[in-house]
């Protein structure tokens, strides 16, 4: 059946049980073809990987004794798929139709076309978009704004067309793009990863697209917390490594700066106001983080 399955469907799991089996069960609720389901549980303090293969015996599931950050559990499961197309699902989603066919024909119709996301709305409140589209990043701001966020959902953007970015909890990808471009970059761990693979992904030849006919509905900031310090850790680090990996000239030296001297201070001036001192020291530790990576720049063959 693996074998046969067109599309492969990864879900990593941290600590989030409850909301992997509620993903787990609008997929086989509502898709009607055939599907691989695969489950990282990347380091959840239990093993919730045996849990979860006792109550799906026809689910794929794997158990990382170290959590491997978002990239590195999405990796670990695109090693064990099978399927042409590979969707990675974030595990606080839930589907309500069987609309990620539309992922997989938007795929077929162009072979330049690489990947796609699709609209996600709030999952608790339905009608209202989290994301419709991004636009690009600035070159050292490295700014950018996520397209219908926080709008009620009226159809305003219902037409596909390609887009910069894909967005992390919702992307569908040939496995062949995979194969040119390479696996997600694990040194970010969590936050600008699915950014720099969008890069290397365009770099190889492929378009981007959002694809409106499919909606996933998302919790949000399930497994890290909204605005939480380990956010803005992360959050802080891999805005400057993004800036290291994907500037050019002196736009990205002037990129680096500006976070260090402008950006920086100001969040921080902002957290000292509203008492988050441990915001400040997260933000902090993630610029210190950043000087001591190894292998910072990346390698472009």
């Amino acid at each position: 059946m693996k074998n046969q399955s067109e599309l492969s469907i990864i879900l990593v799991n941290y600590n989030g049980l409850a909301d992997t089996k509620e993903c787990i069960d609008s997929l086989q609720k509502y898709l009607n073809f055939p599907c691989e389901i695969i489950i990282v549980d990347n380091g959840s303090k239990k093993d919730e990987s045996k849990v979860l293969q006792i109550k799906y015996p026809e689910v794929t599931c794997i158990r990382s004794e170290k959590n491997l950050g978002f990239a590195g559990g999405n990796n670990l499961g695109i090693h064990k798929s099978h399927g042409k197309y590979i969707m990675l699902l974030n595990n606080d989603t839930i589907v309500k139709d069987n609309s990620i066919d539309f992922l997989i024909q938007r795929l077929k119709s162009n072979p330049e076309i690489g990947a796609v996301s699709s609209k996600i709305r709030f999952a608790f409140s339905p009608d209202i978009i989290q994301f419709a589209g991004i636009t690009p990043l600035s070159k050292i701001t490295f700014r950018n704004e996520t397209i219908g966020n926080g709008e009620t959902d009226k159809g305003q953007y219902n037409s596909p067309h390609p887009i910069p970015y894909l967005h992390g909890a919702s992307m569908m990808i040939k496995r062949e793009v995979i194969e040119k471009a390479g696996l997600m970059p694990d040194i970010y761990f969590l936050y600008y990863e699915e950014l720099d693979w969008s890069v290397r992904i365009r770099e190889s030849g492929y378009l981007l697209y959002y694809e409106p006919r499919c909606t996933v509905f998302h919790k949000e900031s399930r497994s890290t917390g909204i605005k939480s310090p380990l956010y803005y850790f992360y959050y802080t680090r891999n805005r400057l490594l993004f800036a290291v990996r994907n500037g050019h000239g002196l736009n990205k030296y002037l990129s680096i700066i500006y976070q260090i001297t402008i950006a920086l201070p100001k969040n921080s001036f902002v957290f000292l106001l509203k008492g988050r001192f441990n915001l400040i020291k997260a933000s902090f530790s993630g610029a210190f983080n950043f000087f001591l990576l190894k292998h910072k720049k990346r390698i472009v063959c």
